[in-house]
């Protein structure tokens, strides 16, 4: 665990190992070029595409969805990402788990340059059952206020572009899970329907990060990117609403 930590590992970094109270981050380097540096943060977990880890043994790819999930979040008010802290909590901690867990938080990072840089591991016996535990994280990134993503200029007329997803991402699964087990009563361990891939792996698809295809963008055309949604829970009606001063929705994506 400590070697996929360190991996992780940038400029700005004053921690000195795994393991203090509190993880250290000097801006200095972050903020170079910045007028008005402004921290952007958000919490979040993966809700209950962890059953799917529970029940495959494939638990690298619901950490490494947190990451990209929370950088996302952070994304679409122009940020990019800082650092990252993760909760893990279980009744009894298996070290083969954690393993992966850790694995699968530092390959997200890794790939979009933000540090693992302190989380919190807590066994508590009863409160979760045999084999499951909750994942969540949480993420600071940095943007000058000048760059800031906010819908505001967001007027009729504007065009609107959706970046495809690769699967589900991280919301909707007690659904999915209902209608293709419970209604469906499908083997989710066979071949679907195109035979390019199991439900399993179309499921457990790691959450994509939107940053490489973004951050280019805002930093080449400030401005050009008036607005942007994660779209998460409540689809893509409410997020896109959410984000943008007018009440619209639109024809097609």
């Amino acid at each position: 665990m400590k070697a996929h930590i360190a991996s992780t590992r940038l400029p700005g970094v004053l921690s000195s190992s795994v393991g203090n109270f509190g993880g250290m981050f000097s801006l200095g380097g972050a903020m170079r070029g910045m007028r008005e540096p402004v921290l952007v943060s958000s919490i979040d977990g993966v809700g209950t595409k962890l059953k799917l880890a529970f029940a495959t043994g494939k638990h690298a790819s619901v950490a490494g969805d947190l990451v990209n999930h929370c950088i996302n979040d952070i994304l679409v008010q122009g940020a990019r990402p800082l650092f990252f802290l993760d909760y893990f909590g279980t009744g009894k901690l298996d070290p083969a788990v954690a393993e992966q867990v850790v694995a699968g938080l530092s390959a997200s990072c890794r790939e979009a340059r933000c540090v693992l840089i302190g989380g919190e591991t807590a066994e508590m016996p009863g409160m979760y059952a045999d084999g499951e535990y909750d994942l969540a994280g949480t993420i600071v990134g940095i943007v000058n206020k000048d760059r800031l993503v906010t819908g505001e200029k967001i007027e009729e007329g504007d065009t609107v572009i959706g970046l495809l997803s690769n699967g589900l991402h991280t919301n909707g699964y007690s659904l999915a899970r209902h209608v293709l087990m419970e209604r469906g009563h499908i083997d989710l361990s066979g071949a679907m329907p195109n035979g390019n891939t199991t439900y399993i792996d179309a499921l457990l698809a790691r959450h994509q990060c939107y940053a490489p295809a973004i951050l280019p963008i805002l930093a080449s055309a400030p401005g050009l990117i008036k607005g942007m949604a994660h779209i998460t829970g409540g689809g893509l009606l409410e997020n896109i609403r959410a984000r943008s001063r007018p009440v619209w929705a639109p024809t097609s994506t």
